[in-house]
């Protein structure tokens, strides 16, 4: 049976990889080095800003300078928060569905993003009492793929009042994704995943247990079937 509904961030609510896209190229020119767009949406998708930038090390065959890391991501975080100080767009559909699923489950964010730019992305989208728990990269050590992030929403959310005498499990959670890494990710919490192909094709998106173009395609039966 399904319990409650844990959300990625970006590129599910709001419509920011285009702007996490750009920045990433930013980084990645401030230390000589370019990523296309389609490297972005292959290989950083979903990966937190440390993630990010120690992959770029990674990937241009460099061990990482720790110190040289936290500036980068220092530098990357003041940026994106100048960029979305009036918000940004969600994306097509959030918002409805947002509102009516938290009429049926209690909703979490999982999402490598910081706190304060999920808090405030979502209050400018008039979503934020909509989520009970927050679960994010000031939290964990380690980004998705790893399943850290949906661990600790999970954890959160079991010390609701809702599941205070019939505790909740993984396999009654359901994640909602838009890149590969983060349906590896959900599903090695143990949860259910919808993947929406709102920045990668369908058939990037197959391991996940729905896959769906976007949230007007998805209904709560969609939903509630996956855990019959």
């Amino acid at each position: 049976m399904l319990r409650a509904v844990i959300f990625d961030f970006d590129g599910i609510i709001v419509d920011s990889e285009p702007i996490i896209l750009r920045l990433t190229q930013e980084i990645a020119a401030r230390e000589g080095w370019t990523v296309s767009d389609e490297e972005y949406y292959r290989d950083y998708l979903a990966l937190d800003d440390r993630g990010i930038v120690e992959h770029l090390y990674a990937s241009h065959g460099r061990p990482v300078d720790v110190a040289r890391r936290d500036e980068l991501v220092a530098w990357k975080g003041e940026r994106y928060q100048e960029i979305i100080r009036e918000g940004l767009p969600p994306t097509p559909g959030a918002v409805k569905f947002v509102n009516e699923i938290a009429c049926h489950y209690p909703l979490a964010i999982a999402s490598g993003s910081l706190s304060a730019e999920i808090h405030h992305l979502l209050t400018k989208m008039g979503l934020r009492e909509k989520f009970t728990v927050l679960a994010t990269a000031d939290d964990c050590e380690r980004c998705k793929p790893d399943p850290e992030v949906y661990l600790l929403a999970l954890l959160r959310l079991r010390a609701l009042p809702n599941f205070r005498d019939q505790p909740l499990q993984s396999e009654e959670c359901l994640a909602i994704e838009d890149a590969p890494l983060g349906v590896a990710a959900a599903q090695a919490a143990g949860f259910k995943c919808l993947a929406l192909a709102h920045t990668r094709p369908p058939f990037e998106l197959q391991e996940a247990d729905l896959v769906a173009s976007g949230f007007p395609d998805v209904t709560l039966r969609n939903l509630r079937d996956l855990f019959r």
